[in-house]
Parts: C-alpha cells; structure tokens; sequence
C-alpha cells in the first residue's frame, strides 16, 4: 500500500464485481478510504464483499451502500456516505452491463433500459459528484466507458451507442467543470470479468482465440489493470490531465 491516495474519498459504483471491484481495491491499495455502491451487496461468483475486502487486504477504510444509479436518490446516498470518510475527492462511474442483440429487434424498452444504466447512470452521478465537489476544493471524476466507445462491435449495438455517449460526456465535463475537477474516461479492452465469461462472452469461448489476435499484448486484461489506470488518473500524476480518453486494451484498438 503505498499514500498516493491518503486522505481522499473516492466512490466507485459497480463496485462489487469485475472492473469496479478491480477499481476500488486499487485505489484502496494506494491510501483512499472507498464507497462500494452496487445494487449488489456480494461479488458475482460469490466471495467475500468488496469493502470486506478492502479492509481485510489494505489499511484503507471502505463502506457498502446500496445504489442503483438509475434513481438519482441513490447516487445521492452514495456519495453522501463519503462524508463519514470526509467528503468525496474521487467519483468513478463504472456501472454499466452489455448484451448480445440484433440491431434490428431491439425495441424501445431495451434501449432505454442500456442507456439508462450506461449512459444516464453515468451523466447523474458525475453530476451529484460535480455539486457536492464544488462545495470543497474540486476534484477528479473518471467516467468508464469502453474500447466499444471508439470502435462498434455489430452484436453490441445499443452497447456501444451508450459507451459513446460516455466518451462525449466526458469531453463535456471536462470543460464544464474545470479547472477545479478534472473528468476523464477509460476504455477497457476485452477484460476478464462476468460480463465477458457470461453475458456477452468473449473468454472462455471458441472465439477467444480470434478476440487474443488482435490483442498486441496477448493477454486478456484483469480488472486490476483498469484500477491502476484509475489510480494513475485519480492522482496528483494527472494534475494536468482533464478530457482525456485513456484507451487500456492491450493494443487491440491501435493495432488492428
């Protein structure tokens, strides 16, 4: 554990799983008290919850609260929870799920249901984030959005609609907020969690060995890759980074 991180707050939503879990014991690791906010109170595929983890593992402090960042209430208990940690620094917006689809059979219930986690989860908790920072002395929002936020993927479309949108908001923000809170994003590549093992897969799959070749590293990616990445931007190493998209997929998006 190194004090890169000490004494600021970050809230993490989607954090009981996959990349928000990898997020939040990261930046645990390096020095900043977490709030795990998930409408999961376990990890999927069982073990212990993530704050558990956190205070098990690390020297860090962590809380769990509850969080469905489609309703702005619960972003709002969310962030409020930081208070007893101090008040937020660090705002991750990481919830978010994808699905296999046919472009044309996706009807209006399925669309917005995407973009309301996706995209509508990310523009209001980056926006109870921004009032409650502006009240200290700013801050650092990082938005996840995805390597499908700058290249589509045809099973994926409404996913990659929503993760485009996330990109653009980021941009956004950046300009909006600044120069006390700077806002950037992440793409994550093909990282091993659930949702690429399970909900839409890609590992473990007759297809991986497609999805490996077009990665320059090859490897897939583990959700502590896209934590270090958030530790790096929720840092004073990125003071003067803001309305940056900072790509973490091994190579695939530039070399293929």
């Amino acid at each position: 554990m190194t004090e890169l991180l000490a004494d600021r707050t970050a809230v993490v939503t989607g954090a009981a799983s996959g990349i928000g879990r990898g997020i939040a014991l990261s930046l645990a690791r390096h020095g900043a008290a977490v709030v795990v906010a998930d409408i999961r109170d376990t990890p999927r595929g069982g073990g212990a919850p993530t704050h558990e983890r956190i205070e098990d593992e690390t020297e860090a402090r962590a809380t769990s609260v509850h969080c469905d960042v489609t309703e702005r209430e619960g972003i709002v208990d969310a962030i409020e929870a930081a208070g007893t940690f101090g008040g937020i620094d660090v705002m991750v917006n990481n919830a978010g799920y994808s699905r296999n689809e046919a472009f044309t059979e996706v009807d209006t219930a399925a669309y917005d249901d995407m973009m309301d986690v996706n995209a509508k989860g990310t523009f209001m908790g980056a926006q109870v984030a921004a009032e409650r920072m502006g009240e200290t002395d700013g801050g650092s929002i990082i938005n996840v959005s995805s390597a499908e936020g700058l290249q589509g993927i045809g099973e994926h479309p409404t996913y990659g609609t929503s993760k485009g949108a996330v990109r653009t908001l980021t941009y956004s923000l950046a300009d909006a907020l600044a120069p006390e809170i700077r806002v950037n994003a992440i793409h994550p590549g093909l990282i091993e969690t659930k949702m690429t093992t399970e909900d839409t897969p890609m590992i473990g799959t007759d297809d991986e060995d497609e999805f490996r070749e077009k990665i320059a590293l090859d490897r897939v990616g583990q959700p502590d890759d896209i934590g270090r990445a958030a530790v790096f931007l929720a840092s004073d190493l990125a003071g003067y980074v803001t309305g940056e998209s900072l790509v973490v997929d091994g190579g695939m998006t530039s070399t293929i």
